[in-house]
């Protein structure tokens, strides 16, 4: 028995545990969970805990179904909004098949396998989300547009306000879980937050983004109040964006800085966002899977439409921060596009068989935009080479549909579940009148 293994089990008993969830995630990006006693604990460490996988999204067909999950001894933490005593704690699972060998269709198994390819050459992969959402005061029903708890904007400071004691209650609770974070504050839209966390290796973070959607949502609730991480809950409002820092390490050095370069910006960190470019219509059905996504990138504002990267651009897709001169720790490139609801473990998976595509391939990074590229004309946009994102969830599946670095990274099992899911939301969504048809078109046709 490790260490680790030796910790947890210790903790249990010192901590009065009654009840240890196992968290996984499906293909979609739901949390799934099951509570299992202390005393089977040393068994599920052992030999796993077999569970029905065809009940899964994604996981299995019925005649397939049998799958095995095991905890994850070094994802241990107690819930801090249980009971403290008996206490509640969870630990993120791994999942095999009967016969041991790694479930495709996980999708943490599909980011570690990326993982594993950034490592063969020579690279770990950190990432650092800031991550959007909405709080509402009434119960989030589909047949009314939510009142948020606020009208305050960017930065805004309310003394007492609902926002602010949500964000040090949320935050509190973050890192009572191990979960730092780096900055809190209210967003540009009404009720909007954004929590950022602080870098950590792209799995301990895909990791930590489940665990604070859960968290954000136990807190609201705790309050009376309802959080959501809809890309774009209200037509005239921001969309809710997860943007992501990125940046690759050679152990202990940073893979994209070079002191004598543009920028201070290497040729490993261009390649990588020359990468990100190329393969950013094939990914962006991961990145964005939801119809309502495209609600968010159709917006203006700063949420990106095109294909292009800038310095300092927040109109661009991928944008390289200042940062602070001579610290080469923190040389690093911001994806804008992915949004608070992606499926974490896929959207890095993906984002970083990208860029090492463009690392591999020696992809020659093309001009950076300055401009504000919502505001060039559709020939300015041509003549500069920019190309727009896929405008729907259509145009996403067709352009991922064709990807082989997509169908690679995330293995048949996963890449075929999510496009026919996707095809079937799509489908269902063409379907729908909407409440815009109905005002424009029903009193005058």
């Amino acid at each position: 028995m490790d260490k680790q293994t030796e910790f947890v089990l210790r903790a249990i008993e010192e901590r009065d545990v009654r009840f240890v969830r196992m968290w996984f995630t499906d293909v979609l990006g739901f949390l799934k969970s099951v509570a299992i006693a202390p005393a089977e604990l040393e068994g599920a460490f052992a030999e796993g805990m077999g569970f029905d996988g065809s009940a899964v999204e994604g996981f299995a067909r019925v005649y397939e179904s049998d799958m095995i999950a095991h905890p994850d001894p070094s994802t241990f933490q107690i819930l801090p909004w249980r009971d403290s005593s008996p206490a509640t704690a969870r630990m993120f699972c791994d999942i095999s098949m009967p016969d041991g060998s790694p479930s495709y269709a996980d999708p943490r198994y599909v980011l570690k396998r990326a993982l594993g390819k950034a490592a063969d050459l020579g690279f770990t992969f950190y990432t650092h989300p800031e991550v959007e959402f909405y709080l509402f005061k009434d119960p989030l029903l589909a047949s009314v547009t939510p009142t948020p708890v606020d009208h305050s904007g960017y930065f805004d400071h309310t003394p007492q306000s609902t926002g602010s004691d949500f964000r040090r209650k949320a935050i509190t609770m973050l890192e009572q879980m191990g979960i730092s974070v780096e900055f809190s504050h209210h967003e540009a839209g009404p009720g909007q937050q954004e929590i950022d966390l602080r870098y950590a290796d792209a799995l301990s973070t895909a990791d930590n983004i489940m665990t604070f959607r859960v968290v954000v949502k136990e807190v609201a609730l705790s309050q009376g109040i309802h959080a959501s991480f809809m890309p774009k809950p209200a037509t005239d409002w921001p969309g809710s964006a997860m943007h992501t820092h990125m940046s690759l390490f050679e152990g202990d050095n940073n893979a994209f800085y070079d002191a004598g370069a543009e920028n201070h910006l290497s040729k490993v960190g261009r390649h990588f966002i020359a990468g990100l470019l190329r393969h950013a219509a094939e990914i962006t059905a991961v990145t964005n899977q939801w119809v309502n996504s495209y609600k968010r990138l159709a917006g203006g504002g700063e949420a990106p439409s095109y294909i292009c990267w800038g310095r300092n651009n927040r109109s661009a897709l991928v944008r390289v921060p200042m940062y602070k001169p001579n610290k080469g720790s923190s040389a690093r490139v911001e994806l804008r596009s992915i949004d608070s609801a992606a499926n974490p473990y896929l959207a890095f998976a993906l984002t970083l068989a990208a860029g090492l595509a463009g690392i591999q391939g020696e992809y020659e990074l093309p001009d950076g935009a300055e401009d504000d590229v919502w505001s060039l004309t559709e020939r300015e946009r041509k003549a500069l080479g920019i190309e727009p994102l896929p405008r729907n969830l259509d145009e996403a599946i067709r352009a991922m549909e064709g990807s082989e670095l997509v169908a690679e990274t995330l293995g048949d099992h996963v890449f075929d579940f999510f496009l026919r899911n996707k095809r079937a939301e799509f489908a269902e969504y063409r379907r729908q009148v909407t409440p815009q048809e109905l005002e424009r078109l029903l009193p005058v046709l």
